[in-house]
């Protein structure tokens, strides 16, 4: 990783909080935000010492911090650490999430619950932990990784449908809230993404790599770094100041494609 541009006097940085940061989309966040400018906050189940290592060592500034998010107390305790170590929080990434594969009439309610934990009632967790101190000073962006699953229904995804779902409508909903008050309320839709949960998703045989290229448009799947781009355009206040309630697909067109096998790849 290399970062350029660190703003010198680092009390003048933004600071952005990140969860789910260890790995995938989180991970190279964190890198682009940090290579912007950013001190970043970390979160992730597991102490997030390789990235934490990797910022610090190109000059710039991370705090890291172990906890589930699903914990409202795990949630209090880790703002509270943030404000004492950067007595604020600019930005907002609500990026952990976890996935889960089974048809909705073998679901248990037990899974069905954990992954709406996990998924929709921890970004709420937070967003009220850092939305409160961004309302006092009447400024900030939060961004919600939702799915392009939040956009569309797929089969054997009904926890993790809902989740996305549902996490849009919160978007949406603070949005309403807040954005008189300052507080931008965005979320990212991202298709398909190369990463460590794609490689776990596929582990079970569910689906392959060409399930997915020939399905999108673009014929590829997306990167950490489609995503993290996308992230980092919502939380600048420069770059996307009037946005606010949006939900940005990044998926390559998957959404917007209507055609049959055939005539897409016909298209190629």
């Amino acid at each position: 990783m290399k970062i350029g541009g660190i703003i010198g006097m680092k009390q003048e940085a933004r600071v952005a909080v990140v969860t789910g940061a260890a790995q995938g989309i989180g991970r190279r966040t964190a890198e682009l935000l940090a290579e912007r400018g950013y001190r970043l906050a970390i979160i992730d189940l597991r102490q997030p010492v390789e990235i934490v290592d990797a910022i610090e060592s190109a000059g710039g500034e991370a705090f890291g911090y172990a906890g589930n998010i699903a914990d409202e107390s795990v949630v209090e305790h880790f703002a509270a650490a943030v404000f004492d170590r950067f007595t604020h929080a600019d930005v907002l990434v609500n990026n952990a999430g976890i996935s889960f594969i089974s048809p909705a009439e073998k679901t248990a309610a037990a899974d069905y619950r954990r992954v709406l934990e996990v998924n929709l009632v921890a970004p709420f967790l937070l967003a009220k932990a850092f939305g409160e101190k961004m309302l006092e000073a009447r400024s900030g962006s939060i961004i919600n990784v939702a799915s392009v699953a939040g956009l569309l229904g797929i089969s054997d995804r009904a926890a993790y449908n809902t989740s996305k779902h549902g996490l849009i409508g919160l978007t949406r909903t603070l949005a309403a809230e807040w954005g008189g008050r300052g507080v931008r309320v965005n979320a990212v839709c991202p298709g398909w993404v190369k990463t460590e949960m794609d490689v776990a998703d596929q582990a079970n045989g569910s689906y392959s790599d060409a399930d997915i290229t020939g399905r999108v448009p673009m014929g590829r799947f997306a990167s950490a770094d489609d995503i993290a781009r996308a992230i980092a355009f919502l939380a600048d206040e420069r770059e996307s100041p009037f946005i606010n309630g949006h939900a940005l697909s990044v998926d390559g067109g998957w959404a917007a494609d209507g055609s049959w096998e055939s005539l897409r790849l016909k298209k190629r």
